[in-house]
């Protein structure tokens, strides 16, 4: 079955609004025929009166009450919708889809989401908890528009990853210990240790860093949320190895930073679809990249 046209609905209620056919032409800027046409095309789709004349005025009947009033709205709808489309092809508004790390989430992206609140507050950024290799997953599927993800990372085909931010793995220490000044592979791993598993490319890192002086220490907890691990640190059940960005003060007096030697960091790369980028994600992409680290 055919669907009802927008224009001739139109029609219908700009008649209905001027109690004339040849007012509503003028008004449609269409030729009376046509606007005769438009009526006669719906009232054969609903198979009855739509419109009547009373004292030299057109009149809806009941029917064409009816159909006048869900047509007032479906036209409204249709015109909302329209210009919600205009303000998000004009990156005044839209919905984008980020995927990252707990860590990046937690230290990195509310400043970005906080500067994009301030200069674009109708973008709306959904955000999802991923590993590195699920971002890049749901970003070929399409189901994300950008990732941070951990690098360095294996080209993948439809999907540009570009360096972001590069930050120093620090050793987190309970202050009640004793500890040096510059903390080393030997040292650490003979003291309880609170590490990220081996699906975290930071956990990779620091296997890496202690293999590099013949050590293999197992810690007493592997956990995935960085937050929790500084709040285990502090309460003095162990050490840990974590990215430090510059601008994240320490704040809980209860635990300790120190530089790592030989010295460890962590590259982070922002990833997109390649090709024409929307302008709402354009936009997250631009206070993303105000806090790049070289």
């Amino acid at each position: 079955m055919r669907e009802i046209s927008l224009d001739r609905l139109r029609t219908l209620v700009v008649i209905a609004d001027l109690g004339s056919f040849a007012e509503a032409a003028r008004a449609l800027n269409l030729a009376p025929p046509t606007v005769s046409l438009h009526i006669a095309d719906l009232e054969a789709r609903v198979g009855g009166a739509l419109l009547s004349r009373a004292r030299g005025r057109v009149l809806p009947t009941a029917i064409g009450e009816t159909l006048v009033e869900r047509a007032r709205r479906l036209l409204l709808d249709a015109q909302q919708a329209l210009e919600d489309v205009q303000r998000q092809v004009q990156g005044l508004a839209g919905r984008v889809r980020l995927g990252a790390s707990t860590g990046a989430i937690a230290q990195l992206l509310p400043q970005a989401l906080e500067a994009l609140g301030q200069r674009h507050p109708g973008i709306d950024v959904q955000v999802a908890v991923l590993t590195s290799q699920e971002t890049l997953r749901q970003l070929t599927a399409g189901s994300l528009d950008i990732g941070l993800i951990a690098l360095p990372q294996l080209p993948v085909k439809g999907v540009q990853i570009q360096p972001w931010r590069r930050d120093p793995v620090m050793a987190f220490l309970p202050a009640a210990w004793e500890v040096p000044d510059v903390v080393t592979p030997a040292w650490l791993a003979a003291r309880p240790l609170i590490l990220n598993d081996s699906t975290t490319r930071l956990s990779r890192l620091t296997a890496e860093w202690f293999a590099g002086d013949g050590q293999q220490p197992v810690p007493r907890i592997h956990v995935n949320y960085n937050d929790a691990i500084k709040s285990l640190v502090a309460a003095g059940y162990g050490a840990t190895l974590l990215p430090h960005e510059a601008d994240t003060p320490l704040t809980d007096a209860r635990m300790v930073m120190r530089s790592l030697q030989p010295p460890l960091s962590r590259q982070l790369g922002i990833v997109h679809r390649a090709g024409e980028v929307e302008q709402a994600t354009w936009h997250v992409l631009e206070v993303l990249w105000a806090l790049r680290v070289e």
